[in-house]
């Protein structure tokens, strides 16, 4: 008895040619032709439209039941994408044909349904004459459209050009002479515009104070800027690039100490806060007898020794 393994049941049957004829092949048949046909007829609605190509867009691929192999689908055309288009010209080409051909006579496949997986060469080409004018027209809208946006950007460059011109060609104001008839006629208008204005605290202020009343004159309480002095706005030097009296820079900031001690701080905090010795008071003074009898660590002899050791270090430290 033959055996025959069916890549489209994907199962080894020992019935030989007979499981062509069998229900489940059949019906696995027309799902697989259906789902094909499906993807044929939307590249057809689809064929002759033309969009830009997105960055992050893959390529879409299309099993062919009878190559045996994945198809790309959409076309691509510099930065334009042709949707259906690569999976029809597949359909229309020799290769797929054959290999149609080949496929139908080793499923025992109805051959009315072989027409609608092929794409005719007539219609192959109307559709590449459907795509190369929809590219150029296409990039003809694309190069109107940048026509307009430059036309655009001229004409706000030149409305500015001719705000910044028209801004430099006003004539200068012309300044008052001085003089003693000026003086003169300019002298009661100036008090009574200076009189007309409120001061900060709700008095009207002017040079002239004396019609104010006794008792109601405005303090003065002296300049507020520091004499010798100046600021970054008279042009004086600003206080972060002065040097101190002394000679000596003040450090900004905290110390490198001071950032080792916070930098220790902030691994401790994550640490769990029951843990053993966690509320010990470093601070606290301790003296030699602390050690309890069995010693401290050690690295080599016996244990005990190591208590003996330690009291030997303390003693030479403190005669020292």
């Amino acid at each position: 008895m033959a055996v025959l393994h069916c890549a489209l049941c994907r199962r080894t049957s020992f019935a030989g040619r007979r499981h062509l004829y069998s229900a489940g092949h059949r019906r696995r048949l027309q799902e697989a032709l259906a789902r094909l046909q499906e993807e044929v007829a939307a590249a057809r609605a689809a064929a002759g439209a033309v969009r830009p190509l997105e960055p992050a867009e893959g390529e879409r691929r299309v099993w062919c039941l009878c190559c045996g192999r994945g198809v790309r689908r959409d076309g691509r055309s510099g930065g334009l994408a042709l949707p259906g288009a690569a999976l029809l010209r597949h359909m229309a080409g020799p290769e797929h044909r054959r290999a149609t051909l080949r496929f139908w006579r080793e499923q025992r496949a109805e051959a009315a349904l072989r027409e609608r997986v092929l794409v005719p060469a007539e219609e192959c080409e109307r559709l590449e004459r459907a795509l190369r004018r929809a590219v150029a027209a296409h990039r003809q809208r694309e190069d109107e459209r940048i026509q307009e946006m430059a036309a655009a950007i001229r004409e706000a460059e030149q409305r500015q050009q001719e705000t910044v011109r028209a801004a430099l060609e006003l004539p200068p104001e012309p300044e008052p002479r001085a003089g003693p008839d000026c003086g003169a006629r300019a002298g009661p208008q100036r008090d009574s515009e200076d009189a007309e204005q409120p001061g900060p605290s709700g008095t009207h202020t002017g040079p002239d104070l004396t019609w104010m009343e006794p008792g109601q004159a405005l303090t003065f309480i002296g300049h507020q800027g520091a004499e010798g002095k100046g600021n970054v706005h008279t042009g004086a030097k600003p206080p972060w690039l002065t040097e101190e009296e002394d000679g000596s820079r003040r450090e900004i900031g905290p110390s490198y100490e001071e950032f080792l001690k916070q930098k220790e701080k902030q691994k401790l905090k994550k640490l769990p806060a029951e843990r053993v010795g966690a509320n010990f008071d470093h601070s606290s003074e301790t003296g030699t007898g602390w050690l309890p009898s069995f010693g401290r660590v050690w690295n080599h002899g016996r244990r005990w020794q190591s208590r003996h050791q330690f009291r030997t270090e303390s003693g030479e430290k403190k005669k020292r």
